[in-house]
């Protein structure tokens, strides 16, 4: 069928049955990422499938990950560059057009990783199939990178399961599982991995027929009164979860689905022209730069096997419980030490519920359990590849422990320390082997943050750092390599933050505010707020530990607060009083007038010591500073970073805002060493890999 057509990314075949089968494998790479090539493959074959007219077409992915991750988001930067994105997007939205109108039928038999430009191949289909297993995921997650989907996602999805299911698909950007899929009829069969193709044959000469029911409320919430009824409230849920001037995608596609009308020419024109518009706004170009900073930390621990099986940890509080329960969930066998069962059984208890919340099989929910087991007597020392020290923060106590772990190691076991401010310096004091010494410093809740600083010092053998970032990759957490000064990179950044935060609402300034006006600079959360979220004993102990060495001072009222056993959230009062987990915040005063200053004076002290970071070397380069800022501290995505934040206000303007903080507050205000760093302004730039959109 396809004599005379050469193609790089596709295989093709035809049965007897006049079947043909489209193998989409891109060549040269790992994953199938949509590119322009493959594109313009897919167009050749569809182009003459039009005129051959077979019994049908099957299309799969050759490649073990899955299905097709997206569109290839490098190309996609250089499009945004050459002012060519509209015209990329109109030239997809033709291909698959050609495909949805083919006169005969088409199915997309789908396995594991299905993301954006991958789903919306699978939506030109007339019909889909998915393997029925746990690796499945599909989803629409452009939003994620400040755009929306641009290849007939929001023309079809809509037309396809009903505005009410598709559009929260689309804003989310959340994956759905294959029965999650089933059911709300973003595919029509499922089948076991190994019978895909054999069942997508079935399915492609017995259609599945969608119900009445389902087909009469896709087109009922497609109308155009209920596109007007539909879009404001819609419109009014995201405007109350995201702020339009950050993250404009969600409300452009909101838009977009408003006006689009039952043609879908028109549906998919007025697609492409938001996307192409999307892709020149700073929070797409932040978005797309945080995208590949992530897959930049995500390969930091890749072509190294960690050689760990079993972890030790020793502390079953919040952190070292959390720590252990989250090794155990994937897969490694865990023992948990602290110093009686009436510590260890509440780390137990906290682990089930979150192997119970993660997994929906019973049997996968023990199978996790048996892997964590407590160990008061601390035997699993002996037999450890990797024991992680997570007891309180007090340097005495955590050397006289590594005296009693290091003599039990017998072989190239790592120990490690979960400390989130003590030097390492000061920690490896007395250590046989301080090379196989470093720091793993998690983040609370273990669960949900990202991000592992691996902690460097002077005398860690190279091969153990490795081994280490390898292993926080097989835990599936980010793992970026920090120098082990006083709170490495993350707490270091975020101190000065909390602290000038925490003198505000001693100066008067109610906690409301402050929370308000961080918000609405796009931290995730206020500062008061997390203060409380953290604990202030935490801040206080990790303020103590980094302000002389920040040239900071603690504000007045926390002693007292502690004093008065009012920690935060986990006492139910501290700043705020806190009920059912949320803080309840008081009404502020009318009469109260927000400083003009307030931002600034919370914001920029994070910025003056990332940069202090930068010059001191606390990691390897700026990209890499701000990945760990974002997905640390939840420091605002759209912003790209404090570097990437420092740039775009102005390195000299910002200079100058400090300068005069300093004037009007005092010293630790003044610009720290570092603002004149040539990288400031250029940057190191990460290399950027094809990738889902």
């Amino acid at each position: 069928m396809f004599e005379g057509l050469r193609f790089n990314h596709w295989k093709t075949s035809e049965g007897d049955d006049g079947i043909v089968l489209l193998a989409l494998d891109r060549a040269n790479s790992s994953v199938n990422a949509i590119s322009r090539e493959v594109m313009d493959e897919l167009e050749q074959m569809v182009e003459r499938l039009a005129i051959e007219k077979p019994a049908g077409v099957i299309i799969y992915s050759a490649k073990a990950p899955g299905f097709a991750v997206g569109a290839d988001i490098k190309a996609f930067v250089e499009y945004a560059k050459n002012d060519t994105v509209q015209e990329n997007i109109e030239h997809g939205q033709r291909v698959f057009e050609s495909l949805a109108r083919l006169p005969f039928p088409t199915v997309a038999a789908v396995h594991g990783a299905c993301m954006g430009g991958g789903t919306e191949l699978m939506l030109a289909c007339r019909q889909r199939i998915a393997a029925d297993d746990d690796k499945t995921r599909i989803a629409l997650p452009e939003v994620m990178l400040g755009i929306h989907p641009g290849w007939g996602g929001t023309a079809r999805l809509p037309r396809l399961i009903g505005a009410t299911e598709a559009l929260p698909i689309m804003l989310t950007g959340k994956s759905l599982s294959a029965k999650r899929a089933l059911s709300l009829g973003v595919v029509d069969r499922l089948a076991r991995p190994d019978e895909l193709l054999v069942e997508a044959r079935l399915l492609l000469r017995r259609p599945h027929a969608r119900p009445f029911a389902q087909r009469a409320k896709a087109w009922a919430s497609n109308t155009w009164l209920a596109r007007q009824v539909l879009a404001p409230m819609v419109l009014k849920q995201t405007a109350a979860k995201v702020r339009k001037e950050h993250y404009p995608a969600p409300f452009a596609m909101i838009d977009v689905w408003k006006r689009g009308g039952s043609d879908i020419r028109q549906r998919l024109k007025l697609e492409a022209r938001s996307v192409a518009k999307l892709a020149t706004t700073p929070t797409a170009q932040n978005l797309i730069r945080v995208f590949f900073l992530q897959e930049r930390l995500k390969s930091q621990g890749s072509g190294v096997d960690s050689d760990i099986k079993r972890v030790h940890v020793v502390g079953a509080g919040v952190m070292g419980g959390d720590i252990a329960a989250w090794a155990a969930f994937k897969g490694f066998d865990v023992t948990l030490q602290d110093r009686e069962m009436k510590f260890v059984q509440p780390a137990l208890d906290r682990a089930r519920q979150l192997y119970e919340k993660k997994l929906k099989s019973p049997e996968k929910v023990e199978e996790a359990s048996r892997r964590l087991r407590a160990d008061v007597e601390g035997k699993g020392v002996a037999t450890t590849d990797l024991a992680i020290e997570a007891i309180y923060e007090n340097a005495d106590a955590k050397r006289e422990l590594y005296g009693r772990i290091e003599p039990q190691f017998q072989g190239d076991q790592i120990l490690a320390s979960n400390t989130s401010s003590i030097p390492l310096d000061q920690l490896r004091e007395g250590l046989k082997r301080p090379e196989h010494f470093l720091g793993l410093h998690f983040f609370n809740p273990v669960a949900r943050m990202p991000l592992v600083e691996v902690v460097r010092h002077d005398r860690l053998d190279p091969a153990i750092e490795k081994r280490a970032l390898a292993f926080c990759k097989a835990i599936g957490k980010l793992p970026i390599a920090v120098k082990g000064t006083p709170g490495f990179l993350v707490n270091r950044i975020l101190m000065p933050y909390l602290l000038e935060a925490l003198r505000l609402y001693s100066e008067g300034v109610p906690g409301p505010v402050l929370d308000r006006v961080a918000k609405k600079f796009g931290m995730p959360m206020g500062p008061i707020e997390l203060a409380d979220t953290v604990g202030l004993d935490v801040c206080a102990s990790v303020g103590k530990e980094l302000a002389p060495f920040l040239g900071l001072e603690l504000p007045p009222g926390l002693d007292e607060k502690l004093a008065d056993g009012k920690r935060g959230k986990k006492d139910g009062q501290g700043l705020y009083v806190w009920q059912d987990g949320k803080p309840q915040k008081p009404e502020v005063e009318n009469d109260f007038v927000t400083p003009p200053d307030l931002q600034d004076r919370m914001i920029l002290p994070m910025v003056n010591e990332a940069i202090a970071c930068l010059a001191d070397g606390v990691v390897d380069d700026a990209d890499l500073l701000d990945a760990g800022v974002i997905f640390g501290t939840g420091f605002a995505p759209f912003r790209g970073g404090p570097i990437q934040y420092a740039r775009s206000e102005g390195i000299e303007m910002l200079r100058k805002k400090l300068d005069q903080l300093a004037q009007r507050y005092g010293e630790r205000f003044r610009p720290k060493n570092g603002w004149d760093n040539p990288l400031l302004a250029h940057g190191a730039s990460s290399a950027p890999s094809p990738g889902e959109s």
